[in-house]
């Protein structure tokens, strides 16, 4: 009784406008698990207040595959690591519009190209992408997304120009963790990106992996990071190990784990937008539906950078079956 009790003065006070802390969200992280339904219930009931029951939906496309210079220990897409995946050169204008356009189709409400790479500063197709964006803006109803890697103001006053409503730039994990996962840039070099992303008037989508090794403590440094950085949207993903690069063997967190997790950061972001992302298919398993029952308001469907996910029809039918409202691209 005890640990409901806290469960709901917290989220009692979440839902009354006021801030969780940090020895709160610890305290809320170490509920045993058979208390865990009474958290993941409190966690939608936020949700449900502060950010209605729509679910938004997004995909992406590889737009440019592979030769990435930095190292980051859990990407198949690094010149350090011996993956094997697809390596491509940047798809062309017609690509990229196709496959927003079947984004679109798909039910989608969002679509972001995403190219491998440090960032867009030195970026010899940074014109083909604003190219290609501007034509998704024009020939479709789909809010425009990018995720180019690390922005100067100039590039980001591009991307606004272009007609792109929303940056992708994940933080990947904690500052204090930071340096475990990547040594060729910093944690400050992708807050900087997401500050002269908000400067030039985007919103931003950022977010991290879970399940790299890092602890529950440095799980919610990071999303208490996020709400300190006012992002609008925040991808969870959990780490799928792939072969060749340095996280391979990486031991796989429990489903509860996951949902627990999610609903933590509905309790620390009770108004911003928190989607399930990358990994949850291979992870979750028949749990997925219940995260849409943890808190979370979106989710990333079909493929990923380098993986599959599944069907998109079956998502679409899940948000249904929960009682969820999918956005399409003719609303909001």
């Amino acid at each position: 009784m005890k640990q409901i009790q806290l469960i709901t003065e917290i989220g009692q006070r979440v839902l009354a406008g006021q801030s969780i802390t940090m020895e709160e969200a610890a305290a809320l992280s170490q509920i045993p698990d058979q208390d865990l339904p009474f958290l993941l219930a409190m966690a939608d009931k936020i949700r449900q207040k502060f950010v209605g029951d729509e679910v938004d939906l997004c995909v992406i496309v590889n737009g440019r595959s592979g030769k990435c210079t930095e190292d980051c220990s859990f990407c198949a897409q690094s010149m350090h690591h011996k993956a094997q995946i697809s390596v491509y050169p940047l798809l062309t204008s017609d690509e990229l519009v196709a496959a927003a356009k079947q984004a679109e189709a798909n039910g989608s409400h969002r679509f972001s190209i995403v190219t491998s790479g440090r960032g867009a500063e030195q970026d010899k197709d940074f014109g083909k992408i604003l190219e290609a964006l501007r034509r998704i803006q024009a020939e479709t109803n789909l809010k425009v997304c990018a995720s180019l890697g690390t922005l100067s103001a100039e590039n980001a006053r591009a991307l606004k120009a272009a007609g792109v409503s929303r940056y992708h730039h994940n933080v990947e994990t904690s500052q204090s963790y930071y340096g475990d996962i990547c040594t060729t840039h910093t944690y400050n070099d992708r807050a900087n990106t997401i500050k002269a992303a908000h400067a030039a008037g985007l919103e931003v989508c950022s977010g991290g992996i879970i399940g790299m090794g890092e602890s529950m403590q440095q799980r919610l440094e990071m999303a208490f990071e996020l709400r300190e950085l006012g992002v609008h949207s925040v991808p969870i993903n959990i780490l799928n190990p792939i072969k060749g690069t340095a996280m391979a063997n990486q031991p796989p967190l429990r489903p509860l784990e996951i949902l627990r997790i999610f609903a933590l950061f509905r309790f620390i972001m009770p108004k911003m937008g928190i989607r399930t992302a990358g990994g949850r298919e291979v992870n979750l398993r028949d749990l997925q539906s219940i995260g849409l029952m943890s808190g979370l308001s979106g989710m990333l469907i079909g493929g990923y950078l380098t993986t599959g996910g599944r069907d998109s029809g079956m998502d679409l039918q899940m948000v249904k079956d929960m009682g969820r409202v999918a956005l399409s691209a003719r609303e909001g």
